[in-house]
């Protein structure tokens, strides 16, 4: 896997209420995309898509925002934005890439000098639900989207997020997590950064032997909620295993079943864990949240949204279920890879 430069600035959410913003916007991104060591051209590839993203969203958006973050890959590196609103949208998407396309109400601008210089771009919109869109742009040819995916923002006032997400292959094995340290800030970050570290570099384990794990390792931290689990494609089953109140559903048509964590706080305390088992088939979706997000969303408003990238699902449940007040995380697990 390719190694990201110390230097790289931290992924970061930005409030598009004026024009003003959009130079800062347009510095982040140039600072991000030389700190990977791209080509001047890719840098300035990079600021192009964000500045134009950015500039769309003040002009004609609804509470929009952009997230602009460093990418991995197996053995390459990346930058990305995302851009989330809440403006009346779309009803053909597709067009907007058409050059010259421009309306009020929709994103504003022809989206084909996005999708040409990205190397990657995708987006969804609904007719009065507003509208996510991605766009990459990787050191190599991009990677295969990840079959997990997901994104944190921390509560408004905060530049450190408490919440983080984690997925990993091991011994073939499918594994997530999300992790909600205690309260917010850099002591509830240092917990989960604590937490990812000992997902990343446990042993092949059964789950319920690595949440005992997390318990232990995060004993010198003031705690997290943590959620864990396992996709088994070949058996036809996600197993669960959680401390805290990390929410995490099964999603499978326009069924929706809420599974269960055991009351607790990694890392503190007498834990009582356990391990539930699911079906589940490869038209189903794992969403799992923290509690900065509501468990009043719904699929149900976006067809097809479930048939594309766990990160365009993941957009958009925060976009409609995330609260400013506490940090927030969605993690979405989806079809077989």
């Amino acid at each position: 896997m390719g190694a990201l430069s110390t230097l790289t600035p931290a992924p970061t959410w930005f409030r598009l209420d004026d024009l003003s913003t959009v130079g800062s916007v347009r510095r982040f991104a140039t600072e991000l995309a030389v700190s990977v060591d791209f080509a001047a051209h890719k840098v300035g590839d990079f600021a192009i898509i964000v500045s134009e993203l950015a500039t769309n969203l003040v002009k004609h958006a609804q509470d929009g925002a952009l997230l602009v973050r460093p990418v991995r890959g197996d053995d390459t590196v990346g930058v990305e934005v995302i851009s989330i609103d809440a403006a009346p949208g779309m009803a053909d998407f597709a067009a907007m890439y058409e050059d010259g396309r421009s309306t009020t109400g929709t994103l504003g601008i022809g989206l084909g000098a996005v999708a040409r210089l990205a190397d990657r771009s995708e987006g969804f919109s609904m007719p009065g639900r507003g509208s996510v869109l991605c766009a990459q742009l990787w050191h190599e040819p991009p990677p295969p989207r990840p079959w997990a995916e997901g994104l944190t923002r921390p509560l408004t006032g905060e530049t450190v997020s408490g919440d983080a997400y984690a997925s990993r292959t091991v011994a073939g094995r499918r594994l997530v997590m999300v992790s909600d340290g205690l309260g917010h800030g850099p002591l509830a970050a240092a917990a989960s950064q604590a937490a990812l570290q000992l997902f990343h570099t446990a042993p092949d384990e059964p789950l319920p032997r690595l949440m005992e794990r997390l318990h232990r390792g995060l004993s010198h931290t003031r705690g997290a909620a943590v959620a864990l689990a396992e996709i088994d494609f070949d058996a036809g089953v996600v197993r669960v295993c959680g401390l805290g109140n990390i929410a995490s559903s099964l999603v499978t048509g326009d069924e929706r079943r809420n599974l269960i964590s055991m009351p607790g706080i990694t890392g503190h305390g007498k834990a009582t864990i356990r391990q539930f088992e699911h079906p589940y088939s490869d038209d189903s979706l794992l969403i799992m949240h923290s509690d900065g997000v509501t468990d009043k969303w719904t699929l149900h408003p976006y067809p097809g949204l479930v048939t594309r990238s766990p990160l365009l699902v993941a957009a958009t449940v925060l976009r409609d279920a995330g609260v400013r007040r506490d940090d927030a995380c969605v993690l979405v697990a989806g079809t077989r890879p």
